[in-house]
């Protein structure tokens, strides 16, 4: 599947799809589903349409034991130490203070003329 050429409706179906060839291979019901998940059964009706939320795709996955398909999206990139310090560039140590001009200087007590 050319996934950059569909539009974003066709993927939701597609990945709609895919969640509902899952169950059917588990011999799970859309109820059962529905039941193990504590969703309701028009929200698996919904996902498997194309049509829901991210948070009903994630319970359902994880019922149905694909949820570690996402670790793609959720892990970290391994970076080298060299690389991550290149990124970070160079770190402060300490507080460089407030810095006044002579001329703009604040008077202390003393300083004023009366």
């Amino acid at each position: 599947m050319e996934i950059h050429s569909h539009s974003d409706q066709k993927i939701a179906k597609g990945l709609g799809g895919r969640i509902k060839s899952q169950r059917l291979s588990m011999n799970m019901t859309q109820k059962a589903l529905a039941d193990a998940t504590m969703l309701s059964l028009n929200a698996i009706k919904s996902l498997e349409s194309g049509k829901s939320k991210l948070s009903t795709l994630i319970a359902v996955m994880r019922e149905l034991k694909i949820l570690d398909q996402l670790s793609f999206f959720l892990d970290d990139a391994e970076i080298s130490p060299l690389q991550l310090a290149k990124m970070q560039g160079k770190q402060r140590r300490r507080a460089s203070g407030v810095r006044v001009n002579e001329k703009n200087k604040p008077r202390s007590r003393d300083d004023v003329e009366w």
